[in-house]
């Protein structure tokens, strides 16, 4: 499938999600995750959902984070260049929505992408080798461009399914693992 049709074919699916369904399913995402990492002592980007595009809650990870010693990190994105920057989570007070409805920092301590240990990554939908599809801005290829090597890139899906994309280019960069409702994929 086209990257475009992917994207229709699960801004749909999502649509079609109760609250109790997606409150559930983010609540075994996230079961999944805790089980398998600490995150203590590491710097770890979480993206915060789009609440009106039914994105897996992402919440409870990012108390989790905390209550393990991590530092969670949440981005600011610049629509004019697509470009992101980074900021330690501190609380609830410092987040804004911005007019993509997406929960933002609007102050704290920047840091660098290199700085990263862990880069949870939204997606639509992803294919059996980690490659994703997003929403089509690349923000998120670029920053995993940025980080280091041993950086883990992680994606969080609401579905247990993959599909082909048919039209991959070389700016696309696979995912090391993800954790759907009810297992942990590893593509490394």
């Amino acid at each position: 499938m086209l990257k475009s049709e992917i994207r229709s074919f699960y801004k749909e699916k999502r649509s079609g999600l109760s609250p109790n369904e997606l409150e559930r399913i983010s609540s075994q995402v996230t079961a999944l995750v805790r089980d398998s990492f600490s995150f203590k002592d590491k710097y770890v980007s979480l993206f915060l959902p789009i609440e009106r595009q039914k994105e897996i809650n992402t919440y409870k990870l990012l108390e989790n984070i905390l209550q393990q010693g991590g530092r969670p990190v949440v981005a600011k994105s610049d629509f004019s260049d697509l470009s992101m920057s980074l900021f330690v989570y501190e609380s609830a007070h410092q987040l804004k929505l911005n007019d993509f409805g997406i929960p933002e920092p609007t102050s704290g301590t920047e840091i660098q992408a290199e700085q990263l240990d862990v880069v949870f990554v939204p997606l639509l939908g992803l294919d059996n080798k980690g490659f994703r599809v997003g929403y089509g801005k690349g923000f998120y290829d670029r920053l995993l461009k940025r980080c280091k090597p041993e950086c883990l890139f992680i994606g969080l899906h609401l579905f247990d399914e993959f599909k082909n994309i048919d039209d991959l280019n070389p700016n696309d960069i696979a995912l090391h693992m993800c954790f759907t409702p009810t297992k942990k994929y590893d593509f490394r």
